[in-house]
């Protein structure tokens, strides 16, 4: 069965809607990225944060009131007429919500322990619900009073791009006739250090597949997607998807790529397709010393002759939880634009030590005739493995 992604709300560094993202996004614009200091002791990183106004929560959901749930709700806003479409022609009790995060309400949750330490009592507002994994999805209900299963998925970095692949499911089982489904994270303190103390967060904008690769920048944002049987005017589709676990190791990924290999041709095979048939791939590309390495030797195993190819994290951060949904959003962009690419950005500055892989400019188009398919990769902590493929339906 196909299933339509109609609608998508969106934001990131990149700006707070479809066409400032794309146009930012499609013109290389690393300008969201910066160099800040307060968030690690004794040193600056580089971070990705959402700067425009994010919306107040209602009185009535004081509850679910955390930086990440603002995000959502942000997002939500932007697709509100397609999900009361949905509502109207399919019941409450046929819609799903399913969501990617790793952070929630964490950062709520921190300052609410560091001033009981403090004064002997939470700070007024302070509700323990808001760092629970589920609290995304739980606010979506309790927003929009849906009835139909709703769940978070958190997988670290390929969190979000499995919520794509369950939400498929929930329509080809028959639970639901549609789903909202994406990712969410937002900046925290605890993030950001747990990740300096892995010595992977750089100082500088990240450098994906350079030989002066050191580390990712971290990020935050929101994408969500409404998934339907119907295709309600689009016919942008998730035409397959695969995953995998190496279980390799707990933190570094299989060095020869064999869990992300199967994961794509798993995808592949999913959609009816061959490599060559992919016109552009989202890598993964955090700018970390073992994942570049494996990624490389994976696509170039998969594609022997080549794909346009870019790692979009220079532009937006690595946005952990909501990674895998952000990067298949602007694989969307592509394919609902006129066909433009997110461009790599790095140095130039390739290492002998990788495949050279081809990479895309800012002049690069999809091919203007014929199906067009984009393939986007997530990979995560503990060898999980995620492949999207999203294009026109047949």
């Amino acid at each position: 069965m196909t299933a339509y992604l109609t609608a998508l709300g969106i934001n990131c560094a990149l700006g707070m809607d479809q066409a400032e993202v794309a146009r930012r996004l499609f013109a290389g614009d690393c300008s969201g990225v910066r160099s800040e200091a307060g968030w690690v002791p004794e040193r600056k990183v580089a971070v990705a944060a959402v700067t425009g106004p994010l919306p107040l929560m209602a009185p009535a959901l004081a509850r679910h009131d955390s930086r990440n749930n603002r995000l959502l709700l942000q997002a939500v806003q932007q697709i509100e007429p397609d999900i009361q479409a949905v509502i109207q022609g399919y019941g409450r009790d046929r819609i799903g919500v399913v969501l990617g995060t790793s952070t929630s309400g964490i950062d709520e949750a921190s300052k609410g322990i560091a001033s009981y330490i403090r004064h002997q009592r939470f700070p007024d507002g302070y509700d323990y619900r808001q760092q629970m994994l589920s609290a995304p999805a739980q606010f979506l209900v309790e927003l929009l009073q849906l009835r139909g299963p709703a769940y978070v998925i958190s997988t670290a970095c390929t969190s979000s791009a499995k919520a794509l692949m369950s939400a498929r499911r929930l329509l080809d089982l028959g639970v639901c006739d549609a789903v909202l489904c994406g990712g969410v994270d937002s900046l925290c303190g605890l993030t950001l250090n747990g990740f300096s103390s892995l010595e992977a967060v750089s100082a500088q904008r990240c450098n994906p597949f350079s030989y002066n690769r050191n580390g990712i920048n971290i990020g935050e944002g929101a994408a969500v997607f409404l998934m339907t049987r119907e295709p309600f005017g689009g016919s942008i589709a998730l035409l397959g998807s695969g995953a995998t676990s190496d279980a390799y190791h707990i933190s570094a990924p299989h060095p020869d790529g064999d869990g992300a290999v199967l994961a794509m041709d798993k995808a592949l095979r999913q959609a009816g397709l061959a490599a060559s048939d992919i016109a552009y791939l989202n890598l993964h590309g955090t700018a970390t010393q073992h994942n570049d390495a494996m990624e490389s030797h994976a696509v170039q195993r998969l594609f022997p002759e080549g794909v346009l190819c870019s790692s979009s994290k220079p532009m937006t951060g690595h946005t952990l939880g909501a990674a895998g949904a952000l990067e298949a959003a602007f694989c969307w962009l592509s394919l609902t634009s006129d066909g433009r690419l997110p461009p790599h950005l790095w140095d130039g500055q390739a290492d002998p030590q990788l495949p050279a892989l081809r990479w895309a400019g800012v002049d690069d188009r999809l091919p203007p005739q014929g199906p067009r398919r984009l393939m986007s990769n997530s990979f995560a902590f503990g060898g999980s493995n995620i492949s999207l493929i999203l294009g026109e339906a047949r």
